[in-house]
Order: structure tokens, then C-alpha cells, then sequence
């Protein structure tokens, strides 16, 4: 049996998945430390979904390698699947039971006696505020609802590594923040999260390391900090006294920075990135630069700012895209959530 390698949930070397003539996972490499969140982010389509489901013993890779806690996929897969737990994109708890009875009947499958599962289910159900809606048919409720409860489901026996494939799609902000929470609340009791999502807010919320993936590639991996650092120091926000100053406003800041100048949607706002260095001058400086030449031609500046890009700017940079812009979906044909948890014999308290 394969020994772990230190400090790794999962390593992978140029995985590869294939259905027909699409490469859905084209040579992917991860290294995903243990203990922390790891977000996996791309547009629909770019074979996040297919990489989970091989990580997780659903799919049989077509080349590379691929372990989880130092036991391969293919050839230790019970070992493998003792160990994790995956939470899909849509629903995979009963509709037409309760609540309580989802978690008691998955906790009995699970090798927990009645009362044991009936305790555990109360347990979770509190802890992601089901508490009152724990007799009600899942048909019933909420989509954030339906996503704490899938969660719960996941962690009846604590995994010690947690696939959340894109967990708030579809969620109102208050819904995802809710789930952002429970995400935080199971890394800080010793599980590792395989987070993926096309929300940069929420790889920027959630992970402490993201491999960008597009097209079933990873084009980039490092902490949000290095990601917002590849593509330049900083982006100059600006907001106008004047929106008829705009147009004029666009040019001297293009001259000044040597850089392409955004409109944004509200008439007197625009915003462009700032490499590192150019002609020996910081970013800072020649921004500092640029506020000083629209003053001189007599532009009114009511708000500047200078900060790192945001997520959305660095995937823009890194793929030429954003991350809904693809509209062929290169995953595997069917996306069907399933779960796997632990199928030894502990009972949780």
C-alpha cells in the first residue's frame, strides 16, 4: 500500500479524463496540503467536475496518476473512499422524507445503531440551524436549506477530506454565506476541502490556495496573493466629479499608465490595471503620475484608489475570459451527486 505523502490530502500528475473526442481533464497537476480549503476555479465546462469524480473514485482516469492520502485511486480505491465525502451540485438527500429522516436512515447505512443515528442526525441538524425544520419533507425546503442538509449528510462520519463540487450554485447571498460558514466551521475541525467554483468571491472568501483551471487545464495555482500578483501590482480605480470628463479622463490615464483603461457601468467610473514597473517607476508612483496629469488638464477626481487586482481581473488576464463565458460543457455527460463517507463501524457521538 502507498505511503502518504507528507502533508499532502491529494497529489495528482497529469490526470487525464476523455469522453469520446473531448479532453475534459487535459494533464492536471494538484498538490492539496492537508487541513485547509482548496479552491479548484473555472467557468463551466472546464473539468472541474470531472477531476472531483475521478479524486473520488466515480471515474476511471484515462492517463496520469492520482492520490488521496497517499492511496491511489484506481488500484486502493476502498481505501480511498473510507476517507472521503462528496457533496455534488444538486440535491442527493431524499426529497420525500424529513429531514430527520434522511440523516437517520444515511447514518444507519453507515453502520450507526438507531439510537446512535438519531442522535447524530439531532447533532447535525442543530449545528446547520435545521433544528425546525427537521420533520418537514426536503421537497419543502429552501435551496439553502437543501445544501446544509446535503452538507450534513456528508459529514454524518467526519471525513477526513470533503469534495464540495460548486456547493452554492443557485444560492441567494445570504444562503451562500451560510454554507461559506459551515465550509469554515468543518476545515476547523480537522477536514480538508476540494472546493470547486466558477464564484471568485467565493474562492477568494473560502481557500487558501486556488489552481485556476480552463479548459482541462490548470493555467495557474498559488495563494489568492500570488494569483492577484502574476498579473500586476495593483489596479487605479477612479470616480469622477464630471461624466462628460470621461472620455478625456480615459485618455491621459491610457498615456500616463502605458496601460488599457476600462469603462465601468457607472458613467463616471473607470479602472485600469497597473503592471509592476515600468521606466524604473513603482506602480504606486505612477499612479501618483497619472492623478497629477488629470489635474493639470483640469479633470476633477472625487475618488482614487490603488489595490490588488480582484479575482475577477486575474482570470480575465490569465484566460481571455470570464468565468461563465464558456457555452460547451466539457465535463462528463452526467453530473448525478453522489456521496461517499467512511464505511467503517465508529459511531459519533
Amino acid at each position: 500500500m502507498s505511503q502518504q505523502t507528507s502533508g499532502l490530502a491529494i497529489e495528482t500528475a497529469g490526470l487525464v479524463k476523455t469522453f469520446g473526442e473531448t479532453r475534459a481533464v487535459d494533464g492536471v497537476d494538484l498538490a492539496v496540503p492537508t487541513g485547509t480549503v482548496y479552491g479548484v476555479l473555472g467557468p463551466n465546462g472546464a473539468g472541474k467536475t470531472t477531476t472531483v469524480k475521478m479524486l473520488a473514485t466515480l471515474l476511471r482516469p484515462d492517463g496520469g496518476t492520482a492520490h488521496v492520502f497517499g492511496h491511489d485511486v484506481v488500484r486502493e480505491a476502498d481505501a480511498v473512499r473510507a476517507r472521503v465525502s462528496l457533496t455534488g451540485q444538486y440535491a442527493s438527500v431524499d426529497e420525500d422524507l424529513t429531514g430527520t429522516e434522511n440523516l437517520v436512515l444515511l447514518g444507519r447505512l453507515l453502520g450507526h445503531g438507531k439510537k446512535a443515528a438519531q442522535a447524530r442526525a439531532g447533532q447535525l441538524l442543530e449545528a446547520f440551524g435545521l433544528t425546525e425544520a427537521a420533520s418537514r419533507q426536503v421537497k419543502n425546503y429552501s435551496g439553502g436549506m437543501r445544501r446544509r442538509i446535503d452538507i450534513a449528510a456528508s459529514i454524518l462520519n467526519t471525513p477526513d477530506l470533503l469534495f464540495l463540487d460548486e456547493p452554492t450554485t443557485g444560492l441567494d447571498p445570504r444562503s451562500r454565506n451560510q454554507v461559506w460558514d459551515i465550509v469554515r466551521a468543518v476545515v476547523a475541525h480537522g477536514t480538508t476541502v476540494l472546493l470547486t467554483t466558477q464564484y471568485l468571491d467565493e474562492a477568494d472568501q473560502l481557500a487558501s490556495r486556488i489552481a485556476v483551471i480552463d479548459r482541462g487545464k490548470v493555467i495557474a495555482e498559488g495563494t489568492k496573493g500570488e494569483l492577484k500578483a502574476s498579473v500586476g501590482a495593483g489596479s487605479v480605480h477612479l470616480r469622477l466629479r464630471d461624466a462628460a470628463q470621461r472620455s478625456e479622463a480615459e485618455q491621459v490615464l491610457r498615456a500616463a499608465l502605458d496601460a488599457e483603461v476600462q469603462l465601468e457601468p457607472d458613467p463616471v467610473a473607470l479602472t485600469a490595471r497597473v503592471s509592476s514597473a515600468t521606466g524604473g517607476q513603482d506602480a504606486a508612483g505612477r499612479a501618483a503620475r497619472a492623478l497629477g496629469e488629470l489635474a493639470r488638464s483640469g479633470i476633477t477626481v472625487d475618488n482614487f484608489s490603488l489595490g490588488q487586482p480582484s479575482l475577477d481581473e486575474v482570470f480575465l488576464a490569465l484566460t481571455g475570459h470570464d468565468t461563465k463565458s464558456h457555452g460547451h460543457d466539457a465535463d462528463s455527460p452526467t453530473d448525478d451527486v453522489t456521496q461517499i463517507s467512511k464505511t467503517d463501524s465508529e459511531v459519533a457521538a
